[in-house]
């Protein structure tokens, strides 16, 4: 896995997630309906600035005993040095793929503590989080289906392997990005083009307020407005999508 630029991380860091979704559709590299996490995970701090990095992938179980009577909680070595062996910033993603998931909670302030340490930006878990109060003073984004006031037998099953989060499949090394308004990949293929088509199609969005803003505005000129919109948005060669 090869990490983009520091200069294209920069800028990426600094855009919202609606702004960089609808670049990534604009360049036509994957369905609309793909590369995002939907369902019922949601961002548990939406005061905090956009998160970006580079996915670390587990599998837990918390309604479940460890079926080897192991760790239940975070002194996992061989965790934490998988976690440090890929690129930083990195981001947990964990899928509880108990029969129960989101019972307790594997991610605190004491799991949230060393992985910021770790030059991790964040988690992202289909299950549940805990310590609202203490991770949020860390200013580390939380994005889960609930919370939990118990870890309950919270343990890791395996890391490293593609996990599916919100109806999403993630894997090591993707680029995750996630504010308020939800989480999603953004392929690397196409990450150093994003900025400036975000800026393209912000220029032409913004004519349009304008344009309903002022006195001018009238439904007839509105239909060309739009028109406009999408077509200065796109990149030379690709097809009209509405």
């Amino acid at each position: 896995m090869t990490p983009v630029s520091s200069a294209t991380f920069e800028s990426l860091r600094r855009l919202d997630t609606c702004s960089v979704s609808n670049a990534i559709e604009r360049l036509n590299v994957r369905l609309r309906n793909e590369g995002f996490v939907s369902g019922a995970v949601r961002c548990r701090f939406p005061q905090l600035p956009p998160m970006l990095g580079y996915a670390v992938t587990a599998r837990v179980r918390t309604s479940s005993a460890p079926a080897t009577g192991g760790s239940c909680y975070f002194d996992r070595m061989d965790w934490w040095n998988h976690l440090a062996s890929l690129p930083e910033p990195r981001i947990m993603v964990l899928q509880d793929v108990d029969r129960i998931p989101a019972l307790g909670a594997l991610v605190g302030e004491i799991h949230a503590t060393i992985a910021q340490a770790l030059k991790c930006e964040g988690c992202v878990t289909n299950g549940a989080v805990r310590d609202l109060k203490a991770v949020e003073a860390l200013r580390f984004p939380l994005f889960a289906r609930r919370a939990s006031v118990s870890q309950a037998y919270a343990h890791i099953v395996e890391f490293g392997s593609p996990v599916e989060i919100g109806g999403h499949m993630i894997q090591s090394g993707d680029l995750v990005h996630g504010d308020r308004n939800g989480v999603h990949t953004i392929p690397r293929e196409i990450a150093s083009e994003v900025p400036d088509m975000v800026r393209r199609i912000q220029e032409r969005e913004g004519d349009l307020i304008r344009f309903c803003r002022s006195s001018v505005f009238s439904a007839a000129a509105l239909s060309d407005r739009m028109r406009s919109v999408s077509q200065a948005s796109l990149p030379p060669g690709s097809a009209l999508t509405t």
